[in-house]
């Protein structure tokens, strides 16, 4: 992984070759990646990287992803203080999903709450009718 200036100041990472090649991304180049809480399973969150997000979050183990509302990258925790420490990143068989493990920081979601999933399970109709 190689890291070249960007026009903003930070720095662009190249993703592994051999890694972008297994990426299935939406048309937008976006590949969704769940967020998880590596020792208890917890699912937190789910993001959106590119390769470049992807990159980033390789090789500094702290969360990167790609904000779709603001057009820009954004590494969690920087301006709440609730970073995401990167454990481990896995790619699933069809190769469009992305598995991110972490040590959660305080709270995950922005609304304040330790996860995204916590707005409340939604009903399933009763086992017994088709």
């Amino acid at each position: 992984m190689s890291a070249r200036p960007s026009g903003n100041g930070s720095y662009e990472r190249d993703l592994d070759p051999a890694i972008a090649a297994r990426l299935k991304r939406t048309p937008d180049g976006l590949v969704p990646a769940v967020v998880q809480q590596h020792d208890t399973g917890e699912v937190l969150m789910l993001a959106w990287m590119d390769d470049e997000a992807l990159a980033r979050t390789l090789a500094t183990r702290r969360a990167t992803y790609w904000s779709r509302s603001r057009g820009e990258y954004w590494v969690k925790g920087e301006t709440s203080g609730n970073p995401q420490h990167v454990v481990s990143v896995a790619l699933d068989c069809d190769g469009d999903t992305l598995l991110v493990r972490v040590d959660q920081v305080g709270v995950a979601c922005h609304t304040g709450d330790r996860t995204c999933f916590d707005a409340g399970v939604l009903p399933l109709a009763d086992a017994a009718r088709p």
